[in-house]
């Protein structure tokens, strides 16, 4: 069979080609000149200052040999302190404790803040202002947050569990409204043409939906908080574990010790994200 190209080529006929497309240069950008810019100054600021420091005398080989000792110590050859394991596993639970304690809270009112500050259920301007004042919770790290209620009740748990709180809530709010606002419009719309009440649309509909999420969430925060309880340990006088932590890093230099805490942490780390993985996959197969 005689195809129209076999014509067209005894014809001499040139199918005539699509013009080339030429490929586009990127326009000049002051936006990137300006980070490269301040690129380069970072690193001719960074070799400078290296090779302007003053070492202070200091052996690098020996400063190095010192370091690798420690680790050794710490990750090797980790073992308790004079005073057994029991007064360690006391004080991490003390830790854990506060983490938790601190998460129930946050959960709860961070809960009905996010009901109140979410688009989908609520008037904007009001939510609009509690996203507003979370937010400027938020930026405001949870230890200085801790510092702050230690002025107004002293060193101490009290301080360490309203700071840890505070941040928690403000964390939530904006955590869970998110999730609330995932939710199909018509959902909502249909349950309040039916007449159902505001609290009926949150504890039937909205709750059974993303309860998967506000269990990833809180778990999240709960470790979260469980690091921040360490650290205000000995910064806040909560004691707990990071309180042990800092004697036997800062005061006996005890790098057994040292070893032995740390590995306790991580433990409690897994075991906290093995319960968190199992209950969302739990929920979500209800």
């Amino acid at each position: 069979m005689i195809t129209r190209d076999d014509i067209q080529n005894v014809s001499g006929y040139k199918k005539p080609q699509p013009p080339e497309k030429k490929i586009k240069l990127r326009k000049f950008n002051w936006s990137r000149v300006m980070i490269y810019a301040v690129m380069v100054v970072l690193l001719s600021v960074t070799g400078y200052t290296l090779t302007h420091l003053d070492t202070a005398n200091v052996k690098i080989g020996d400063a190095i040999h010192g370091l690798m000792m420690t680790l050794n110590q710490i990750f090797l050859q980790p073992r308790a302190g004079s005073d057994g394991v029991m007064p360690l596993l006391s004080a991490l639970g003390i830790s854990l404790l506060l983490a938790i304690m601190t998460t129930i809270i946050g959960a709860v009112i961070g809960f009905l803040f996010a009901v109140i500050a979410s688009r989908n259920l609520t008037n904007a301007y009001f939510g609009a202002i509690i996203r507003v004042v979370m937010a400027i919770i938020r930026a405001i790290p949870t230890i200085v947050w801790v510092l702050i209620f230690s002025i107004v009740c002293g060193l101490g748990t009290n301080a360490a569990i309203l700071g840890l709180s505070f941040h928690s809530i403000a964390y939530l709010t904006k955590a869970y409204s998110e999730s609330i606002e995932e939710i199909d419009q018509t959902t909502i719309e249909a349950l309040k043409v039916t007449g159902s009440k505001f609290w009926v649309i949150v504890f039937q509909a909205i709750w059974p939906t993303i309860i998967a999420s506000l269990v990833s969430w809180t778990f999240i925060r709960l470790e979260i908080n469980f690091a921040n309880a360490i650290a205000v340990g000995a910064a806040a006088g909560a004691g707990g574990i990071g309180y042990q932590l800092f004697v036997a890093s800062g005061m006996s230099f005890d790098f057994h010790e040292v070893g032995f805490i740390v590995y306790l942490i991580i433990g409690v780390t897994i075991l906290l994200e093995f319960i968190a993985v199992k209950l969302r996959q739990m929920y979500i197969t209800k």
